[in-house]
């Protein structure tokens, strides 16, 4: 285990939650930024730059969450949010005395395309389009975009994150209602404004084939252990499990593990409703996200979950099967 100081940019979310005590629990000095409830806030620049000036290990997570609807105030935000805070990082940086020897900076697996055909790695994935690509490749160009030749950068493509809370919530919900099935994909009529803006979601996989990537928080935590052990990597790592599944394979685990019975597929039009109604989007569950983590698996790093039902049962505190 790593030593020395970390400085954690986005403290309050639910990766800084989990990271932040067991970083501490390991002996090391953590300080927190973020806009409330931290050891400093985002804007005051000369605290930041002391916190990041001497520390071995700089953590960025900042950023509004991507669960909402793209409104242009909302789009506006989750670009502010993830440039300026990943900026101030750098800023601070660049003008420290004895600057840390790694900086991982949250990016995202969303940054590939809709991905039915094959898996996207880091040496040949390709690049998607629309608003959710754009804000991941801003994110990574404010992270590189400095010289920085003393700090060893990594933009960290996160798949969906899994652990207790998040994402699992709204859906174990769904599974004891009896609606835990396959999320289909369908037509739904795409206005000119949102195909301009990009946050249309155009149908792609049928009958809940999509592709589904996850990561459980425990092997984030892992993940930036290894890589502070590892000076050999640095760019764009993929955090995602080894298997992936597909969407009819991952509702199908989540109802196994809960013991729900029926599970009624969720056509797109339901879908679409649902989303305006508790003001998210549909693209977070009907695109195909096919990603496998090759720089972590070329170099030995091995996954606590790289299976999907022992993370869920993980996840939902049910018990874990013991491996083979």
């Amino acid at each position: 285990m790593s030593a020395g100081r970390v400085v954690v940019g986005g403290s309050t979310g639910f990766m800084g939650r989990y990271l932040i005590p067991r970083l501490r629990s390991d002996g090391r000095e953590v300080v927190t930024i973020s806009r409330s409830g931290a050891d400093i806030r985002w804007g005051d620049q000369t605290a930041i730059d002391q916190a990041v000036d001497g520390a071995s290990l700089v953590i960025g997570l900042a950023g509004k969450s991507v669960n909402c609807r793209y409104t242009p105030e909302n789009r506006a935000e989750i670009f502010r949010s993830r440039l300026e805070t990943t900026s101030s990082l750098s800023r601070a940086i660049e003008k420290a005395s004895a600057p840390p020897a790694l900086w991982v900076n949250s990016s995202t697996a969303t940054i590939y395309r809709h991905a039915e055909d094959r898996p996207m790695t880091e040496s040949d994935g390709e690049i998607g389009s629309g608003f959710s690509v754009e804000v991941a490749k801003a994110w990574e160009h404010a992270l590189f975009a400095a010289d920085l030749p003393r700090t060893r950068r990594i933009a960290l493509r996160s798949a969906i994150v899994l652990g207790h809370g998040g994402v699992l919530g709204p859906i174990r919900n769904l599974a004891r209602l009896g609606l835990g099935g396959a999320q289909h994909d369908g037509r739904w009529p795409v206005s000119r404004a949102r195909r301009a803006a990009g946050t249309a979601h155009l149908l792609g996989a049928r009958r809940g084939r999509q592709r589904f990537s996850w990561v459980h928080i425990e092997d984030v935590a892992r993940i930036i252990d290894f890589l502070e052990e590892t000076p050999t990597l640095e760019g764009p790592i993929n955090a995602a499990a080894p298997h992936p599944v597909d969407n009819v394979e991952f509702m199908a685990t989540v109802r196994r593990v809960l013991g729900a019975r029926i599970g009624v597929p969720m056509p797109r039009w339901m879908l679409e409703l649902g989303a305006i109604g508790i003001r998210t989007e549909t693209e977070l569950v009907l695109k195909s996200r096919w990603v496998l983590p090759e720089k972590l698996t070329t170099a030995g790093f091995e996954f606590r979950y790289p299976m999907l039902e022992d993370t869920v049962r993980e996840s939902l505190d049910r018990k874990v099967a013991p491996a083979a």
